[in-house]
């Protein structure tokens, strides 16, 4: 992952996604030193109109008249091009971020597993949304005056040379002293609003974790721990939070300070100029005018800095994202329909490298054997299948389908020669129908119908409102009725290969048998493997692999693991005849 530390670093990461946009930002520049040019040019207008005015009795109203006009003119122009200026500044700003949660959420799906699991989802929800929304206010709170206010500065200091070389030398001296006070500050608040952020992302997850599980709070309890793990989070936040807005706040009014001072000081100058050296009182007007137009501009940029601060911490963990390590690419090479021989050669895994799980697994499967990996918790088995899909790779060794090493087709076209039913179900929100239909979109009514009374689901989905047309969510299935509907899924696509992780875990005893048969004649013809805990449901296995520490310790049929009274005979006893 690159270093997206330094806070330059991630605004030129910024600006690569706006440069996107380059030809609506230069309109926006052009329009912004028209408005600038036309806004400063406004003060001469006026000192000329009160030079106008040369004593009691003595004023040129026909000037006054045109110079009062021209200003009202130049206003009403500057009223519009303001307003197109920040219609395109808004759609750069929307622009440049939806882009950027568009690179975020293909990002998120190209991560490896291995990323995702070490993350929560609150955590990474929260870069994508409330992150970006805050990049999205400091880049447009930056786009509209930042540039705007450098001009401002730029060629306020020019029509303040033509009317007063000494005061435009004053204001000048002074200025590095605004620039101290707001960096002073700018530093120390950046700082503040990184850690206010990053710590807002873990209260995020903290929230979306025990909200997600409230049922198990309660169960086990935790309510109180869970109220006082959130306490010192948001305490952290909330003072994270005073210093970020302390820091922030101090800038303006500090600025503001120097900014009275200098005012002051040209006020006083420019009465002792008028009166020794020619400056006119209409030029004082100015020239008070553009020293209170120079200040203002660093006012601005101050308050705009704040923000980009801000901006710019919640960018950086947006980044971070985008940066990280994605899979490894995927050869252009496919897999196609296969037989469903699966060669794994002397294959050795660990999710951290230095501790392997899976140590020399190696196994040779013809087309249409049933497998069962059987063993105690945490022995490999759930791994050994996530090495089959390629969601991990494996460390040393290989795994063939067909005789092709999967790491030498696409993810894609390998998985879709798996079907997989897992422990764990998974439910997007949307209808029954499109909640089975993932792996065939194009499959009829009568395909849906047929796949789900073989699957034993048909029975409570003709019981919904509105059949499979009913709109779910996570919620709003039991746990066996999610299960039955997983189980569709693989009846309607009917794939080469069977990946069954304890598959029936939440379904009745009953139920369990029906699906079974429905599972014996899928499985005919096809290669599959099973995990069970339940040694009932594989005992007519073509071959048994019993693991124990990522090893296999005994491989055979049911009967000959049986007369060989070793590890699996044990493990038989004990959940038969109550032996631990």
């Amino acid at each position: 992952m690159h270093n997206t530390g330094s806070s330059f670093a991630t605004f030129h990461k910024v600006m690569r996604y706006i440069g996107r946009y380059r030809f609506l930002l230069a309109i926006s520049i052009v329009l912004s030193a028209l408005t600038v040019v036309l806004t400063l040019y406004v003060p001469v207008l006026f000192g000329d109109a009160i030079d106008c005015i040369v004593e009691e009795g003595s004023v040129d109203f026909e000037r006054m008249g045109k110079y009062l006009l021209l200003i009202c003119i130049l206003v009403i122009v500057t009223a519009v091009l303001t307003w197109f200026m920040n219609l395109i500044n808004n759609r750069v700003t929307y622009c440049t971020i939806r882009d950027i949660r568009k690179d975020a959420i293909r990002k998120i799906e190209v991560l490896p597993l291995k990323y995702l699991d070490g993350q929560s989802t609150g955590d990474i929800v929260g870069r994508v949304i409330a992150d970006a929304d805050q990049l999205s206010d400091g880049l447009l709170l930056g786009l509209t005056q930042l540039f705007s206010g450098v001009l401002t500065i730029v060629v306020t200091l020019y029509f303040m040379v033509t009317k007063s070389f000494v005061i435009t030398l004053l204001v000048l001296i002074m200025t590095p002293v605004s620039f101290l006070v707001a960096r002073f500050i700018a530093t120390r608040s950046y700082t503040m609003f990184r850690k206010q952020t990053d710590t807002r992302g873990r209260e995020t997850a903290l929230v979306e974790e025990m909200v997600g599980n409230m049922d198990v709070v309660k169960a086990f309890g935790y309510a109180k721990r869970a109220s006082e793990r959130f306490a010192k989070v948001n305490d952290e936040l909330k003072t994270y939070s005073e210093k970020a807005v302390f820091f922030s706040s101090i800038t303006n009014p500090s600025t503001r300070a120097v900014n009275s001072v200098i005012y002051a000081l040209v006020a006083l100058v420019g009465a002792i100029l008028v009166m020794h050296s020619g400056l006119t009182v209409g030029g004082l007007t100015v020239m008070l005018s553009y020293a209170n137009q120079y200040m203002k501009p660093f006012n601005d940029i101050s308050s705009v800095v704040t923000e980009l601060q801000n901006a710019l911490a919640c960018a950086y963990r947006i980044f971070a994202l985008l940066e990280e390590d994605s899979e490894t690419a995927d050869p252009e090479e496919e897999m196609g329909q296969v037989e469903g021989v699966v060669d794994i050669d002397h294959v050795q895994f660990g999710y951290v490298k230095e501790k392997p799980v899976i140590h020399d697994f190696d196994v040779h499967v013809k087309k249409g054997m049933k497998i069962a990996l059987v063993g105690p918790t945490g022995c490999g088995k759930t791994t050994l299948i996530n090495l089959l899909m390629r969601f991990y790779d494996v460390d040393a060794g290989t795994i063939k389908v067909d005789g092709k090493d999967i790491t030498a087709v696409s993810r894609h076209s390998l998985r879709k020669n798996f079907g997989m039913v897992l422990q764990d179900t998974w439910l997007k929100e949307g209808t029954i129908r499109e909640n089975i239909t993932f792996g065939k979109p194009e499959a009829t009514d009568a395909e849906i119908i047929e796949a789900a009374k073989q699957a034993h689901s048909y029975a409570f989905i003709r019981r919904l409102p509105h059949g499979f047309d009913t709109k779910i969510n996570e919620d709003s299935l039991s746990a066996g009725q999610k299960q039955l509907l997983c189980i569709t899924r693989v009846m309607l696509v009917k794939p080469p290969v069977l990946i069954l992780d304890e598959a029936t875990s939440s379904i009745d005893t009953r139920t369990e048998m029906l699906i079974q048969k429905a599972f014996d004649r899928l499985m005919a013809g096809r290669t599959s493997f099973i995990v069970a805990h339940r040694l009932s449901t594989i005992q007519s296995a073509d071959l048994i692999l019993v693991m124990k520490d990522g090893r296999i310790i005994e491989r055979g049929t049911h009967q000959s693991l049986l007369a060989a009274d070793g590890f699996y005979t044990k493990l038989y006893n004990a959940q038969f005849s109550g032996v631990e």
